[in-house]
Formats: structure tokens, sequence, C-alpha cells
């Protein structure tokens, strides 16, 4: 069996967050960058030497990303409205959303909170993982 099938989610490092993509049909990888937005490209140019993650989908799932891959708009990138977890969802689900997007939001409001109200950086600090464990837990 290969490592990933035609419609999975695959996904690695950048940062200090997870990038991620679609497989198409032919093994390239639907995904969304700033300087591009969506587009598909090889596997080895979506992995940049970094290790591949892979999220298996139950076959509808894989079937509705691969239809949407097949007919992708090429929408620009914003990183509040349509980054790679948009796309993601969007062609997986056909809702557009980024959990990890909410997680850093929730994350930084509540360390942003926390040392308004103590102006003690560690607080700050154990407040943005709070909020980034509130922010995972209602995706």
């Amino acid at each position: 069996m290969p490592r990933y099938q035609p419609g999975d989610i695959v996904s690695r490092r950048k940062g200090f967050v997870m990038h991620k993509g679609v497989v198409t049909r032919d093994g390239r990888v639907l995904h969304n960058t700033p300087f591009r937005g969506e587009h598909v490209c090889s596997e080895a140019e979506f992995r940049a030497g970094k290790r591949l993650r892979v999220e298996r989908l139950e076959q509808q799932h894989r079937q509705r990303a691969l239809l949407h891959a097949d007919n992708h708009q090429g929408r620009g990138y914003n990183l509040l409205t349509n980054n790679c977890e948009h796309t993601v969802h969007r062609a997986t689900t056909g809702r557009a959303h980024s959990p990890q997007l909410k997680s850093w939001v929730a994350g930084v409001g509540v360390a942003a909170l926390a040392f308004a109200l103590t102006r003690h950086p560690g607080v700050a600090a154990a407040g943005y993982a709070l909020g980034r464990g509130m922010g995972k837990r209602f995706k």
C-alpha cells in the first residue's frame, strides 16, 4: 500500500505551524502559499525537505477532496480567510476553516489579557498556552 492515496491530507512542519495540502489523482499536492495562492505542485516541492505526515481520509471525504482538486479555482492566499487549512477543509468538508489559526488567536488573546492584568511575562506565557489549548478544543 502506498504511503498515501489520492485525496488524503499531507502536512509538514513550517515554522511553528503545520502546512497542509491534498494529494491529487496524479500524486501531486494541492496547497495554498502566500506568494502563489492555491496551486498544485510535486510532492518534493511541497515537502521542502521536511518529514511528510499523512492523514488518511474516509472514502467520501477523499472523493470530495479529489473533485475539489480537479476543479480548484486557484484562490489567492489570505492568512485570515484563505490559508492552507482553509483550502484543505474546503476540499474535504465543503467548509473553509482553520483550527490552527483559531488556536493561535485564542492563545494571543488570553496572553494579552493576562499580561494586561498582571504585567508578568510568565503569566502571559501561561495564558498563551491556556488559550492555545482552549482554541484547539473548540474546532
